[in-house]
């Protein structure tokens, strides 16, 4: 069986890791297809959106401990932990790096369906999406220091801007273990639905975005992320290039069109 599962239905991609007897901690062949499914989505012109979960009883437990145990590091195969410092750096840049920026690559929005536990680099997974809707039931930690590492697949760059500096301290040096109801509260997540809930209303979120105006979708993801470095007369110019274009298309004069002939339009 594999460790991750990718597949294409109704123009969303449902990325499922796929180790639910080790709670979905990484393997180097996840991270692998992981990398290859991203790709996939980014140079698709069919997929629209993409949900990440996790089968079994949590969304990821982050890196495996037993195999870090054996003197091994994220993955099951490799002995990273007895090489080279620079070896082990080299190790994240090709595997675990590849994924916070192949997702910055990514304009169709991504969405983690989160369930059971989300910790370390299996948190930060969930961080790195667009959207987070998460089960009642789930609990979410920044765990790293409990095996005395640091957070090197991006954590440190995308907690704080969730949650704060302060905030984003407390969680990675306590590991302290939020409910998804304080995660809520604290920004680190969007939705908070019942348990039995959650995959539907995934479903139908994504769905909805799926079927939107892609194009428009996809520029609004881009303004909001590259505004966050940019100055106001930047943003403003950056945006304006954006409405000029999306004015020219199908998909504005359906929208249009649907809204005095009061039906819901029919985006291609």
């Amino acid at each position: 069986m594999a460790d991750l599962l990718f597949e294409v239905k109704d123009r969303i991609a449902t990325i499922t890791l796929n180790r639910p007897d080790k709670m979905n901690a990484f393997s180097e062949e996840m991270i692998y297809s992981w990398i290859e499914a991203l790709e996939t989505v980014r140079d698709s012109d069919e997929i629209r959106a993409v949900i990440v979960k996790g089968n079994g009883k949590a969304f990821c437990a982050g890196g495996d401990v037993k195999a870090m145990a054996a003197g091994k590091g994220f993955f099951e195969s490799e002995t990273d932990l007895s090489s080279t410092a620079l070896a082990r750096k080299n190790s994240l840049w090709k595997r675990i790096q590849r994924i916070p920026l192949l997702l910055e690559e990514i304009d169709k929005p991504v969405i983690a369906q989160v369930h059971g536990f989300a910790f370390g680099a299996g948190l930060d997974m969930a961080l790195m999406c667009d959207i987070r809707i998460a089960g009642e039931s789930t609990k979410l930690s920044e765990s790293y220091i409990n095996v005395g590492i640091v957070p090197g697949d991006g954590g440190a760059y995308y907690l704080p801007k969730l949650v704060g500096i302060d905030q984003a301290l407390d969680m990675l040096w306590t590991a302290r273990v939020l409910k998804a109801a304080e995660a809520k509260e604290n920004g680190l997540v969007t939705f908070v639905v019942p348990d039995e809930e959650l995959e539907q209303f995934t479903i139908d979120y994504a769905t909805k975005l799926a079927n939107g105006p892609a194009t428009a979708i996809q520029f609004i993801k881009r303004a909001v992320y590259q505004s966050q470095k940019m100055d106001l007369r930047s943003s403003l110019d950056y945006i304006s290039s954006q409405m000029g274009l999306v004015t020219e298309l199908e998909d504005h004069k359906e929208a249009v069109a649907a809204l005095v002939e009061k039906r819901k339009p029919n985006f291609k």
